[in-house]
């Protein structure tokens, strides 16, 4: 008797071996179907139950928002207060009545510290080659040290530094990805008596990989907030013009991307294809798996793209 697979355990599987995303899926799906988010309106936001923040994309945003600008200068302090700042203003749009989650990365396991190995030496060498060009070219830098986004690390002094910071909110210390936290609660939650299958939840994130993650978490009500994304956006001009450097959350436009709507949409898809004997949401995770192996670092299929 043939075994069938359980495509929703591979993607579970899958999705929990960490990797840095599917290469391109956000804009993929948001000029597919245009339709599918919002710009957040003050008077016009959809109420939420739970706000999930994955907090290593806020910490990026407000320490080294261009890494280009080798005079870019800023002190822990700030950085610090930038965080708060950027959480504040996220709490204040969604505003969630139960539940607020604050992830941040912990230790990864062994095969995506290696990556990150990889990815940190690379990200060192660049910016000392940045540094030295802007030198032969005479320019005068700052004397403040440059902040090393290499910091933002499990086990560096800075995050320590920010741990104590944020202890107000934060008591546990787990490992593993901020997002693959938040998704673990969530399966928590469900297994609970009493657990309100109407809980409409809300996720801050900058990985791609939020969608599948989100889509594989069966809840019929859930929404991913991020930063507008302006595709197509013509590279700055190399002038003298001073730019504005630190993240300012007043001045951002923040989208709301609605799964329940990417599900029909998908369904509609693969409508056509006849192939609905299958139960919808088979179909759906079948499709999040292909594209999670496409993301998937550690398989290698180097020929896949969507």
């Amino acid at each position: 008797m043939k075994k069938e697979i359980d495509c929703h355990a591979l993607i579970v599987q899958v999705a929990r071996g960490d990797h840095m995303g599917v290469p391109k899926f956000y804009r993929w799906i948001s000029e597919r179907y245009p339709c599918l988010s919002e710009v957040i309106s003050d008077t016009e936001i959809p109420e939420f139950d739970n706000l999930y923040l994955d907090m290593n994309g806020i910490i990026h945003n407000c320490s080294h928002p261009n890494d280009d600008d080798v005079k870019f200068r800023i002190s822990q302090e700030q950085i610090f207060a930038d965080i708060f700042a950027y959480i504040d203003k996220l709490f204040n749009i969604i505003r969630p009545k139960k539940v607020f989650f604050l992830a941040v990365d912990g230790v990864a396991p062994r095969a995506k510290m290696n990556q990150q190995r990889a990815r940190r030496f690379m990200s060192a060498r660049t910016a000392e080659e940045q540094l030295q060009a802007h030198l032969r070219k005479g320019e005068e830098l700052p004397k403040e040290k440059r902040f090393d986004s290499n910091c933002i690390t499990p086990g560096t002094l800075f995050m320590a530094e920010l741990h104590s910071e944020l202890s107000k909110w934060l008591e546990t210390k787990c490992p593993g990805e901020g997002e693959h936290k938040i998704m673990d609660f969530i399966r928590h939650e469900r297994t609970l008596e009493g657990y309100d299958s109407n809980t409409r939840h809300c996720m801050y994130g900058l990985d791609a990989d939020l969608l599948m993650l989100g889509i594989c978490s069966h809840e019929p009500h859930f929404s991913l907030l991020r930063e507008e994304v302006k595709f197509n956006r013509p590279a700055p001009k190399k002038s003298g013009a001073a730019v504005p450097h630190r993240a300012n959350p007043s001045q951002i436009n923040f989208h709301l991307l609605h799964l329940s709507l990417l599900r029909e949409y998908l369904y509609w898809e693969f409508y056509p294809l006849k192939v609905f004997f299958l139960r919808a949401q088979s179909v759906l995770i079948c499709f999040i798996f292909l594209q999670e192996l496409n993301g998937y670092l550690f398989a290698g299929f180097t020929t896949i793209s969507i």
